[in-house]
């Protein structure tokens, strides 16, 4: 495999990392009401016969900084919606009235802020691990082209430079992800 095909192989899931991170990090509450918390849910809809996403079933408004809106699409599946939002892990007790479903967001405890940080930098140094996992393939794989005599001695070294050039740069992104999200979970 020739060098910028590795080297490409490794950006693509260095990037997919990170991208992972993102969206991980947008499903955790800081006590700021955000249609991120509650958009990826899945929610078993017994009249469909099968399990959904939340924003398939119903839209998601933020009318007030700690207050979700949820006003489903098809009425016969507010209970549906309501239920998984108890068996989730947001610790949110949904509030119906018939029509549409109120989330009111709490602020965060101290205690319960420092679980989330803790939450936060390990999922963090999760996709640093899977970075450096995928470094090492890539390393690998020109070592190998190397012994096979497919890509020369320099060649093998710039690759594994321009590779650690990447680590190096999406770990940084990681770290700022990490930074930003931890931020805004202190913010009282």
């Amino acid at each position: 495999m020739p060098a910028d095909e590795i080297e490409f192989e490794c950006e693509e899931l260095m990037d997919k990392a990170v991208n992972f991170l993102r969206q991980e990090l947008r499903t955790i509450r800081t006590g700021r009401a955000s249609p991120g918390l509650v958009e990826h849910l899945k929610v078993p809809v017994e009249s469909y016969g099968s399990t959904m996403d939340l924003r398939e079933l119903a839209s998601i408004s933020v009318p007030e900084g700690n207050l979700l809106l949820i006003k489903p699409y098809d009425p016969s599946v507010l209970k549906d919606i309501e239920r998984a939002i108890q068996a989730s892990e947001l610790g949110i007790t949904p509030m119906s009235d018939g029509k549409v479903i109120r989330l009111p967001v709490p602020p965060l405890s101290g205690e319960r802020r420092q679980k989330l940080l803790a939450q936060v930098r390990k999922l963090g140094e999760n996709q640093k691990v899977a970075i450096r996992n995928t470094r090492r393939d890539a390393n690998r794989q020109i070592d190998t082209e190397e012994k096979a005599k497919t890509m020369s001695e320099d060649d093998a070294e710039k690759t594994k430079e321009s590779i650690q050039t990447l680590t190096t740069k999406y770990e940084g992104q990681i770290d700022s992800l990490v930074t930003a999200k931890a931020k805004e979970i202190e913010e009282v």
